[in-house]
Order: structure tokens, then C-alpha cells, then sequence
């Protein structure tokens, strides 16, 4: 049999592994920043571009999609070209994907610090930039087919299973969760409102973590770790079973993130089933790693490499439990809004994909630069170092969850909640927020060390960009003798995708069609209206600032919410809400019924200073707000828009609801000299977001004093 002679691109490979390592410092150095600004306020530093709203994002973004998301791209490109035993079938195409991702990273990042964000937490890009990724994932698309097709290996492998499953349903997530209608060049509203959004977002924010973060890293862990311990994966037949039940499992599970809201109870029931369903393929994935090093755990205790590994599977272990157990409605009445939910993401976050990012790329850069690790020491101390800020990071903020839970929910002998303040709870859990910022400066030294590490192990070797290799050209076959289904399928990539989409289609298709299409899922509220052009403004200026990250507007059906917030939410609330502001996280009160709970002097004083109104406050300080003049420019646009969108303002409205704005700014504006604040201007940006604020929760109030909409006087 004659063999074909071909070479590698390793120079790809280098470029995305690059990539990771610096992405991964600045993610996480951001990510220390805001985490700091939760104990020392003033590390906002009084500046729009860093205050936490808009920090947080950028880690998060930072650290999903340019840290896991180069790594993902650095281990696919390595490990396809291996399986496959073909070249990347087209090096312009790897060139287009790499320094497209890194275009789109650097404008999230520029964009994000700016305000521009669509207000959906792991989707707040906004729509040029949901553009530029889907060109660049069809890059990416066309060339992992590209080389699949012209491979010299029969059968794929199953970690190409998992990196088929990753591409389309990555697809189909972000194309779905990204439909908007644009008002600006950086502006859009979402197609979706209230509970259809939140079911939508979190149907994307869940199976994001799933097929970003889960399936491409298992993918990983498929090659990588039999590479590295030199052994055949435990099981071929188990992995069968955790390829197909896991991504046809996972896909329903979004529901189990909005447990207790205003999404139809039996949407919230299928959530909670398929994701108590999931333990079992997450630790059939986890038990064929682990078990794949059975009687080679010598190798474990002296390669740091497999170190990583077997904590890193840990890690997924604990998590894929984990949320199970969340997802259960008696577990989540504690959980939810509280910083248990932090640690939890965390402990996939900086076990599962931070561990097994730093093994693949301890065992491959000698590879890449033809030479040994620097220093195994220095590797060792690496992973030391790492656990324990992992440690650091995530057990303080389990007390921290445990803590926020009990005080809200505590009354006392008479009835009355025993901690009424908002703020007595944010006290009493900085020194775990403290704790959590020495473990997260204890897990980026790790980092840094090993970024040394591997520069002087590059500098030492000489790298291999192309690696000569050889393989048999692939013949045709159509059927192979004794060959399973399975093996059958393994032949044939175009089908598994095909079936893959199919499977992850169906939970998606059951969960949100009746949701959309039956209207008793959303009661409609005759009380409830549209909001005014000032109250838009200001519900934008909500967003921009990232208000979201730390308050939530979902008032739960508990005795301690409605007694400390006020009536329960209702679906019929949200339907202009475009997009949904349920949040996920309390670091401060719930907002849903804090309109008209204070004067509007109360607001401006807040906003200016928070501490002169909610002593002991770590909220940062918005000072621009009472500078920047509100751009009214863009009030017909939206509210077009909103009409495209269903919002049912007049006909013509857009025209004249600049009129209705500024009449409504002058009440607040006056409403405020009234209390003493002589400086208050009407056409700031601080006006518009009291309007907002002042609206939150009052359409089903017995008494609206809200402006209400003009009726524009036409002829046809």
C-alpha cells in the first residue's frame, strides 16, 4: 500500500495556543478587578469604562469566548489534523479564523467598556459583532468539514463527535438567541419580550455553558488525556452512550435557570426533569477519563500533566452534580440570586475548563518546539497554587450563598423579616467576597508562572510549523463486515451532523414553540402599558450601565420577597420588555417593585452617591449620568422599532413622542427642585433613568400617576 506524504500546520496551533494564554490573563485579571470592586468600592474608580455593570460582562466574555474559546480552536486544530491524518483543508481559512476571533474579542471588549451591549448576560455583543461571528464560525465550519472530508482515516474518532455537536449547535444557539432589530449601528432591541425572551436566553446562556464550555471540552479530554497517559480510553461503547444521551439531555434543560419566575410552570418542570436526567452521562464522561488511567496513577502523581487532567474530570464531576441538584425547586429556593450560583459556575469555570486548558498546553508546547517543559517544578507548583485558589475562590462563596439565603428569608417571633435592609446582608458577606479576590489572585499567579514556564520552553526548542506525517490515501467502502450502526455512522460525518442537529433540535423545539404560540402561557394584563419615550431612554441607560449584573426585576412567589419587594411578578409584566431584565444575581435589592417606593430626590441622590442614601453600599458611584445630556436623536428610531416589534404605541407617535419626553423630564426635573436639588437639569441622562425606575412595578398598582402616552390627532 503506498503511503502519502503530507505535513501538519503547526503554526495555527501556536497562534490559537498564544492566543489563550494571553486572553487568559487579561480575562482574569479583569475578573480579579471586579471581583476587588465588590470589597473596595472605589477600585470603580469613578469612570463609566470600569465600573463593575460593565466589567463583569467583559470577564465574562473575556474568559468564555477569547480564553476557552482559543483553547477550544487550539486543541481542535491540533487534534482534527491528527485524527484525520489530512492538513487543515485550507490555511487561508485557519488564517480568516484566527485573527477574526481575535477582531471580534477586541471589539467585544472596546464595545462593552463603551455601554454597547444588547443586555443579555453571554450575548450582550450587539448585532454587527453577532454578524462577524457567524462569518467566522461558517469559516470555521467549512474548514473542520473541509478536513474531515478529505481525510485518510475511516472512522472519526469521538472526540470529533463531540466537535460536530459543538459546531451546529453552537449554530443554532446563536443565531436563535440572536434575533434583534437594529436601531443604531450599535443598538438593537431584542425580537423576543419578557418570559419568551427569558426562556430563550436561557435556553442559549445554559447550552452555551453545554456546547462551549462542556462538549468541545470533552472532545479534549477524548484525545488529550490518552495522549498523555499513553492508554486506549476506558470504553468505546460508554462513550456511545455519553456522546448521544448528553446532547440530546442537556438541550432541555435552560428552564431550570428561571425555577419560581414568571415562565409557565410545566416549562419549569422540564428543566428541572432533564437536568436531574444529566447526572448520568456527565459521570459516564467523567468515569471513561477517570478510569482511563487505571493502574497508571504513578504516572498521575509524577506528571503534572495528568495532574491537571484528573482534577480538571474532578471538577466536572462536582459541577455536572452540582447543577443537577440546583435544578431542584427545594434546592434552588436557596440558591438562586444568591453567590452559591457563582461558585458553582466557577467550579467548571476554573476546574474543568481552566485545568484541562493548562494540561493540553503543558503537554503540547514541547511538542510544538520540539524540546522538553522547562520545569516540571514549576509546573507542580502551578497546579498547587491553582487548587488552592480554586479553593479559596469558590468555598467562601458557598458560605457567602449560604448566608444571603438565610438572612433574607429569616423572620422573627412577630412576623417581620429580621434583617429588612437590603444592605445588613451585603455587610455581613465582604469578608467572603475578600477571601474570594486572595483566591482569585492565588489562581492568576498560577497563570503568570506558567506563562513563564512556557516561554522559556519555547525559547529553548525550535518550533515545528509544518510536521511531516504519512498515511494510506482513504479508499471507498460501502460496508464493512461485523460493522454496528454505530461504526457505520462514524463513517459517515455529513450524517452525524445531520442527526445531531436533529437531536438537539428536539428539546428546544418543545420547550419554546407552545411557549410562543399559546397564549395562556402569558396572561395579558390590561393594565400594563407600553413604556414612555423618557422611560425607554432611561431603560436603555439601565442597560448600558449593566444594572443587571447585580439587581434582579422577578419578584418570586415566597413569603420573605413579597413581604420585603412587594406583590409577586406576573408574566403579563414583561411583554414590552425587550429584552427581559430578570437577572441572575442579587448584589443589591430586587428593582421589580421599586417604583414610586422612593421620591425621585432619593434616586438622584443614590445614583450620585450611594452611600449617602444606603450607608455600607458597595455600589460604584454614576456621576457621568448628571453630565451626559440624553440623546434624543434616537427617540423616533426606537420607538419605531418597539412598533415593529408589537409594542402597541399610536400610529405616528414616533413623531411626537419627543414632546411627551421632555414634558415628562420637567415633572421629574421640577419634583426634585421641589425637594431642594436646585442643580437638576432636564435633559440629563440621570432624568431618564429616575423615569424608569419610578415605572418599575406601578401598572399593577390600584393607582398609576405615570405619564401616559399621547394620542397623535391624524386624518386618513
Amino acid at each position: 500500500m503506498q503511503l502519502e506524504k503530507f505535513q501538519y500546520d503547526n503554526k495555527i496551533v501556536r497562534q490559537f495556543a498564544n492566543a489563550t494564554v494571553f486572553w487568559g490573563i487579561i480575562g482574569m485579571s479583569v475578573g480579579l478587578l471586579a471581583a476587588l470592586q465588590l470589597v473596595i468600592p472605589n477600585l470603580n474608580f469613578g469612570i463609566a469604562y470600569t465600573t463593575f455593570g460593565r466589567i463583569r460582562p467583559i470577564h465574562t466574555n473575556a474568559v468564555i469566548f477569547a480564553f476557552v474559546g482559543n483553547a477550544i480552536f487550539m486543541g481542535v486544530y491540533y487534534s482534527l489534523q491528527r485524527l484525520c491524518k489530512a492538513r487543515m483543508f485550507s490555511d487561508t481559512l485557519s488564517k480568516l479564523h484566527f485573527w477574526g476571533w481575535q477582531i471580534i474579542i477586541l471589539a467585544a471588549a472596546i464595545t462593552l467598556s463603551m455601554g454597547y451591549t444588547t443586555g443579555k448576560e453571554y450575548a450582550e455583543l450587539e448585532w454587527p459583532i453577532d454578524i462577524a461571528i457567524t462569518l467566522i464560525w461558517v469559516i470555521f465550519g467549512i474548514n473542520f468539514f473541509g478536513t474531515i472530508i478529505k481525510r485518510r482515516e475511516r472512522h472519526i474518532y469521538v472526540a470529533i463527535w463531540f466537535y460536530i455537536s459543538t459546531l451546529v449547535t453552537i449554530a443554532v444557539l446563536h443565531i436563535v438567541n440572536s434575533f434583534e432589530i437594529p436601531v443604531g449601528i450599535l443598538k438593537s432591541y431584542s425580537w423576543y419580550a419578557g418570559v419568551q425572551d427569558a426562556l430563550v436566553q436561557w435556553w442559549y446562556g445554559h447550552n452555551a455553558v453545554a456546547f462551549f464550555l462542556t462538549t468541545p471540552y470533552l472532545g479534549l479530554m477524548y484525545y488529550f488525556l490518552p495522549k498523555a497517559a499513553n492508554r486506549p480510553i476506558y470504553s468505546y461503547r460508554l462513550s456511545i452512550v455519553h456522546f448521544w444521551s448528553l446532547i440530546f439531555l442537556y438541550i432541555w434543560a435552560g428552564p431550570h435557570h428561571l425555577l419560581y419566575t414568571a415562565l409557565p410552570d410545566w416549562a419549569q418542570s422540564l428543566g428541572v426533569v432533564f437536568s436531574v436526567m444529566l447526572i448520568a452521562p456527565s459521570w459516564g464522561g467523567m468515569l471513561n477519563g477517570l478510569l482511563t488511567l487505571r493502574g497508571a496513577w504513578d504516572k498521575v502523581r509524577e506528571e503534572p500533566v495528568l495532574k491537571f487532567m484528573v482534577v480538571a474530570l474532578t471538577a466536572y464531576g462536582m459541577a455536572t452534580f452540582e447543577g443537577p441538584l440546583l435544578s431542584l425547586k427545594n434546592v434552588n429556593t436557596i440558591s438562586h440570586y444568591t453567590d452559591w450560583t457563582v461558585a458553582h459556575v466557577h467550579v467548571g469555570a476554573l476546574g474543568w475548563n481552566g485545568f484541562l486548558s493548562f494540561g493540553v498546553l503543558y503537554w503540547l508546547w514541547p511538542r510544538l518546539f520540539q524540546t522538553q517543559l522547562y520545569s516540571k517544578r514549576l509546573a507542580n507548583i502551578h497546579f498547587w497554587i491553582g487548587t488552592f485558589g480554586i479553593l479559596f475562590y469558590v468555598v467562601p462563596l458557598y458560605f457567602a450563598g449560604f448566608t444571603q439565603s438565610l438572612m433574607w428569608k429569616e423572620f422573627t417571633e412577630e412576623g417581620t423579616l429580621r434583617y429588612p435592609n437590603f444592605i445588613e446582608t451585603v455587610q455581613q458577606i465582604i469578608p467572603m467576597y475578600a477571601l474570594r479576590s486572595f483566591g482569585g489572585i492565588l489562581y492568576l499567579s498560577g497563570v503568570v508562572l506558567m506563562t513563564y514556564n512556557l516561554a522559556i520552553t519555547a525559547k529553548s526548542g525550535v518550533f515545528l510549523e509544518n510536521e511531516d506525517a504519512e498515511a494510506a490515501a482513504l479508499t471507498p467502502i460501502l460496508h464493512e463486515t461485523g460493522e454496528t450502526w454505530h461504526r457505520m455512522l462514524e463513517r459517515k460525518p455529513v450524517k452525524m451532523m445531520i442527526i445531531s442537529l436533529i437531536v438537539i433540535l428536539i428539546g428546544g423545539i418543545i420547550e419554546m414553540v407552545p411557549t410562543f404560540l399559546i397564549k395562556s402561557n402569558i396572561p395579558s394584563i390590561s393594565n400594563v402599558k407600553p413604556y414612555s419615550p423618557l422611560e425607554l431612554q432611561g431603560r436603555d441607560i439601565y442597560l448600558r450601565e449593566g444594572c443587571y449584573n447585580c439587581h434582579s426585576q422577578m419578584v418570586r412567589p415566597f413569603r420573605d420577597e413579597v413581604v420585603r419587594y412587594g406583590d409577586y411578578s406576573k408574566a403579563g409584566e414583561y411583554v414590552y420588555d425587550h429584552p427581559f431584565q430578570w437577572g441572575s444575581k442579587r448584589t443589591g435589592p430586587d428593582l421589580q417593585r421599586v417604583g414610586g417606593k422612593y421620591p425621585d430626590s432619593w434616586h438622584y441622590n443614590h445614583m450620585l452617591e450611594p452611600v449617602s442614601m444606603s450607608p455600607g453600599s458597595i455600589m460604584p458611584t454614576y456621576s457621568w449620568l448628571f453630565d451626559n445630556q440624553l440623546d434624543t436623536s434616537t427617540t423616533e428610531a426606537k420607538i419605531r422599532a418597539m412598533q415593529i416589534l408589537g409594542v402597541p404605541y399610536p400610529e405616528g407617535y414616533d413623531k411626537i413622542a419627543n414632546n411627551d419626553l421632555r414634558k415628562q423630564a420637567e415633572q421629574i426635573t421640577t419634583s426634585l427642585k421641589k425637594d431642594g436639588i436646585k442643580d437638576a437639569i432636564s435633559d440629563t441622562e440621570i432624568i431618564a433613568l429616575i423615569a424608569y425606575l419610578q415605572r418599575l412595578g406601578t401598572d399593577i398598582k390600584v393607582e398609576n400617576k405615570q405619564v401616559t402616552i399621547t394620542k397623535q390627532n391624524t386624518t386618513k
